[in-house]
């Protein structure tokens, strides 16, 4: 295994500054190192490290969205509002409308199945636009109108919409019955997941003011909570739904707002920490990748992919309708929507195993939906921001 990890991390920063000396985002070269060294190229990862590649990959989803709580000013959220809520939801539900429109026709899916593949492919990508919103925060850029805490703060909840969307539909799928309970999940585990994690987050101030640790001491202490939040979701989900990477992430939050000095220093720290994790993600979902499956998949699957991407994004504007935001700031509101990566590359295959009629064609969709908007949504985001939005002026 440590010779695996020798290539992830060597080959992974070699490929990532190539591909950014190509003016290309540097997870793009991530990805690829991924392919590459995956089950299906060279085969050169041990299977021992693709035996937990799904918890190390949930560590480095921690870290960003940590991160993401720590930079998370409540105040600002407040001033959004209404897009805010309509952001974690509509555009999702316009993509799979879309995917249930399409695919049918063109992939020979009944409406469940299309169901299913819209809900494993409708998930924004928190790993790709979360870096993103935390450095146009850093520069001051589209702050002013809270705009990339907007995007990062729903992207969040929007994964948590989805997945229980997901476990639905492949209940319908597998012959089973799906009742309201099911999606009374999903109000229940956003609001059990950031009471989880306001209360930790109010409980770490607390201890934190009254004795003197180290911030690098600090850190372990709320990563230890935070895979904690992951291992509740699990020990709970029979009893009461709880989403903990939401609780990760306003645990994050409300350290920040209690106690903002602390908060700034930490975040600096989880910075560092997130420099081998983006290498440790972006090459283990690149290593999920079966290239045979994205060739065989041909033009109908890339259509499937480019409609439900229309429809997300005329979702993105149907929730900015009536906002103060300007038609360039709707529409990179629009672009950064659009990268998947993670969620696909965690339950796009689950279809498959489950042994459903569609799970071929899911994993493919799956496959095609990330080598497609992963390195283009990161690619757009990075180009588009500073004609499509403005700088805050210093005060």
């Amino acid at each position: 295994m440590l010779v695996s990890l020798a290539y992830l991390f060597l080959l992974g920063l070699l490929f990532g500054y190539l591909f950014n000396k190509l003016r290309l985002p540097a997870l793009v070269g991530m990805l690829f190192t991924g392919v590459l060294l995956g089950p299906y190229a060279f085969d050169l990862l041990s299977p021992s490290l693709l035996a937990i590649s799904v918890e190390l990959r949930q560590i480095a989803l921690v870290i960003i969205l940590m991160r993401a709580g720590l930079a998370l000013n409540l105040n600002d959220l407040k001033q959004v509002g209404r897009p805010a809520v309509l952001m974690c939801f509509v555009p999702a539900c316009f993509e799979i409308v879309g995917v249930i429109l399409i695919a049918p026709p063109l992939l020979g899916l009944s409406i469940v199945e299309a169901a299913i593949m819209g809900t494993v492919i409708a998930a924004v990508s928190p790993a790709v636009i979360v870096p993103r919103m935390l450095m146009l925060m850093e520069k001051k850029i589209g702050t002013q109108k809270s705009i990339p805490q907007l995007i990062m703060a729903a992207g969040s909840i929007d994964d948590v919409f989805v997945i229980v969307l997901f476990t639905a539909f492949t209940t319908l799928g597998v012959g089973g019955d799906v009742t309201a309970g099911q999606f009374l999940q999903i109000p229940i585990s956003i609001i059990t997941g950031l009471l989880l994690g306001v209360v930790i987050g109010w409980l770490l101030n607390f201890y934190f003011r009254h004795f003197h640790l180290r911030d690098s001491i600090k850190v372990i202490i709320m990563m230890g909570c935070a895979f904690l939040f992951l291992g509740v979701e699990h020990w709970l989900k029979e009893i009461i739904p709880v989403s903990g990477l939401l609780a990760v992430m306003s645990m994050g939050a409300t350290l920040l707002y209690t106690y903002p000095l602390l908060a700034k220093r930490i975040s600096a720290k989880f910075s560092k920490l997130w420099i081998a994790a983006e290498i440790m993600l972006f090459v283990l979902v690149g290593a999920t990748v079966d290239i045979q499956y994205a060739w065989a998949a041909g033009a109908a699957a890339l259509v499937v992919i480019l409609v439900s991407l229309l429809f997300r994004m005329n979702g993105v504007f149907v929730s900015l309708l009536k906002t103060k935001l300007n038609m360039k700031e709707r529409l990179f509101c629009m672009i950064a929507y659009t990268p998947k990566a993670t969620v696909q590359a965690a339950i796009g295959s689950l279809p498959l195993a489950m042994g459903l009629a569609c799970g071929k064609s899911v994993v493919t969709v799956a496959v095609l939906a990330i080598l497609i908007t992963a390195p283009l949504g990161a690619w757009a985001i990075d180009k588009s921001y500073n004609r499509l939005l403005k700088r805050t002026p210093k005060a």
